[in-house]
């Protein structure tokens, strides 16, 4: 049988898929969720003070994302994938229990931000070492298909943006104000813990990579990486910003529909659906196509696509927020996005080798998350606030989109990828 159809490595895809599909849907719902969490858990006289603190606490659960990177990433090329995959999925799932159970500040006072923010953190920490990690895992099952392969966390992604965007819909459609606030956002997160078991066990009963066993594991891979490493885990997070920033833009739109344009809850998660839908479907298409002409042709006409569209996009939108336009607008976003997030993991896989993959890859990919996608809301959110142009947003997309080029361009040109 080819490998490519090889029974262990279609559960490879399942084993990592799973587990990054509960770290994407948990950060989603947290981000998805951002108006009300900000009123049950961090409540201000002024609302847009409330969901700048949220967002603050969304962002830094990124700074545990490089510890973890380092952690985790070190411990898969040390111990082996099977391993951290394990360990990573087990920590992210007790994060998501304590979101889910948590005492609201009516209740429980202070004690329930302080919660909320400690358990964001764990979150960011096992989230630090699971991309790098599960990557590396899919990579080293199909390596000559190491696109298509790796292409299915993105498509992972995208069901959890569907989901997520499918319980908010559902939820304020069907719920009264004052039940979705009492027990119905705790719904998602209740949801994500079925997630976990299941991809514990399964990444528990998994073979370890291919790759890693014919190569072995290293005694200090975080010592190689930042002394014989630097430029390409450099250029490697220029690759990842423009796709971080493109999600969480897609990702605070229900709440940019919401505050800037007038729409309802449901309006804005409405056309949420569509942009994930176009992640699920597409991801697999475009990673299979990297492998046959390249990763980096589809990430820079990506990235020049943003810089060109972004600006005439937001203001239509502005003139026209309709529930039609809102739905076009996420769905070209979604395309944009896809084409620089499929080859994106195959791309940062190829620059390293393998006893370095996991802690290169983790590093490369939780620095450029950190920086440029955690603090996406709070600083779009800023920026509209002291500008009062709703078009605030376009200034922290387009200069993404130019940074990505320049990395994009450096990883062609000076490390010779395609």
């Amino acid at each position: 049988m080819s490998e490519k159809y090889h029974p262990q490595t279609w559960r490879a895809v399942i084993s990592s898929s799973l587990g990054n599909a509960l770290e994407w849907f948990d950060v989603i719902i947290y981000g998805t969720f951002a108006v009300t969490i900000a009123k049950l858990f961090f409540p201000a006289e002024d609302p847009t003070v409330s969901l700048l603190i949220t967002f603050g606490t969304f962002g830094v659960a990124f700074f545990m994302r490089p510890l973890g990177a380092l952690v985790l990433g070190s411990y898969s090329d040390r111990v082996g994938r099977k391993a951290a995959l394990t360990l990573s999925i087990l920590l992210m799932t007790i994060g998501t229990l304590l979101i889910a159970v948590m005492p609201t500040y009516r209740s429980i006072g202070v004690c329930a931000p302080i919660g909320i923010v400690l358990a964001r953190l764990l979150q960011g920490f096992s989230a630090g070492g699971e991309f790098g990690s599960s990557t590396a895992f899919l990579v080293e099952h199909a390596p000559h298909r190491r696109g298509f392969f790796a292409s299915w966390q993105i498509a992972s992604q995208g069901v959890s943006m569907l989901l997520a965007a499918l319980f908010g819909a559902a939820l304020t459609t069907l719920m009264s104000q004052a039940q979705f606030e009492d027990w119905g956002w705790r719904v998602p997160f209740i949801f994500g813990l079925l997630i976990g078991p299941a991809g514990y066990y399964i990444r528990r009963n998994l073979h370890e990579s291919p790759e890693f066993i014919e190569v072995g594991g290293t005694e200090a891979p975080i010592k190689a990486i930042l002394s014989g490493q630097k430029m390409r885990v450099l250029i490697g997070t220029g690759c990842v910003i423009m796709s971080t920033i493109g999600v969480y833009t897609i990702l605070y739109m229900p709440t940019y529909a919401i505050k800037q344009l007038g729409m309802s809850s449901a309006q804005g998660f409405g056309a949420t659906i569509a942009a994930g839908t176009v992640m699920t479907l597409l991801a697999p298409v475009v990673g299979h196509y990297s492998d046959k002409i390249g990763r980096t042709p589809f990430m820079l006409v990506s990235s020049v696509l943003y810089v060109l569209v972004t600006w005439p996009m937001f203001h239509f939108l502005s003139q026209h927020p309709h529930l039609i336009n809102l739905v076009f607008v996420q769905i070209v976003l979604g395309c944009l996005l896809v084409m620089i997030m499929a080859p994106m993991p195959a791309l940062l896989s190829e620059l390293f080798p393998v006893q370095l993959r996991g802690t290169g890859m983790s590093l490369c990919y939780n620095l450029g998350v950190m920086i440029f996608g955690g603090f996406a809301g709070m600083t779009i959110t800023w920026l509209i606030a002291i500008t009062g142009n709703k078009l605030a947003i376009c200034f922290y997309v387009i200069g993404g989109a130019l940074l990505c080029v320049i990395a994009t361009l450096s990883a062609r040109f000076s490390l010779k990828l395609k």
